[in-house]
């Protein structure tokens, strides 16, 4: 039976389970202004036709690191300015996975500076981990999915430490292959599909109907990283 992925309780790979307001025209209006002084016109034109289409997307990554409003639109503002400056040494077309990075890098230097604690070293060992199959369709995160218990999810996903939370949201809200989330990310695809299989667990043991939670609850995040 073919495994059922997150994404299939939304519209789409790019849906954003948080709610939120997203980026709005406005914002993507300002980049462009403040673009004309970090980079040359045609640079510019070039950074609106292929990156500002997935400043959603990178939003949405920031959000899930983040787990707040606010502090997610400032780490997406400074990193695509960051990235309107290295711009013009971008080549190829699939500009996605490689202003995803800068937003996931500039996330990491933000939560270090205001949130250290959440960013912990992790053991990548594979030993206990590397027979955890997919997800299947008769699975507790897939009968939750089919009974629209978003916020069951919402919640479980919230609470996985963020070197798990990252590439989850990364396969299965973005819908990175796994050589992109190991570009993303900085890791190697065989670290990638190891911290998939340690993450899909703990969803799996953390929406068990009957089992105690399995991951410790995080409070939401005040703007500038003050718990609430």
């Amino acid at each position: 039976m073919a495994a059922r992925r997150l994404t299939q309780i939304n519209t789409g790979p790019r849906a954003k389970i948080f709610p939120n307001r997203g980026i709005k025209a406005g914002y993507r209006r300002y980049l462009l202004v403040r673009g004309t002084s970090l980079i040359d016109e045609a640079d510019l034109r070039r950074f609106e036709l292929l990156a500002l289409p997935h400043l959603d997307a990178a939003y949405n990554l920031a959000r899930w690191l983040t787990r707040n409003d606010e502090d997610a639109r400032d780490v997406v503002q400074e990193a695509s300015l960051r990235a309107m400056r290295y711009f013009a040494g971008f080549r190829g077309d699939n500009v996605r996975p490689w202003l995803l990075q800068i937003v996931r890098n500039t996330c990491f230097v933000w939560l270090k500076a205001n949130r250290p604690a959440e960013v912990v070293a992790l053991d990548d060992s594979e030993s206990g981990w590397s027979e955890l199959a997919a997800p299947m369709a008769d699975e507790p995160h897939a009968i939750a999915a089919r009974n629209d218990d978003r916020a069951h999810i919402n919640q479980a996903l919230a609470s996985l430490p963020i070197a798990f939370r990252e590439v989850l949201v990364l396969r299965e809200l973005e819908d990175l292959s796994y050589r992109q989330i190991a570009t993303v990310v900085g890791i190697p695809v065989g670290t990638v599909m190891s911290r998939l299989a340690r993450a899909r667990g703990l969803m799996r043991e953390a929406l068990e109907p009957q089992a105690r939670p399995a991951l410790r609850a995080v409070g939401r995040s005040a703007p500038g990283g003050a718990k609430v």
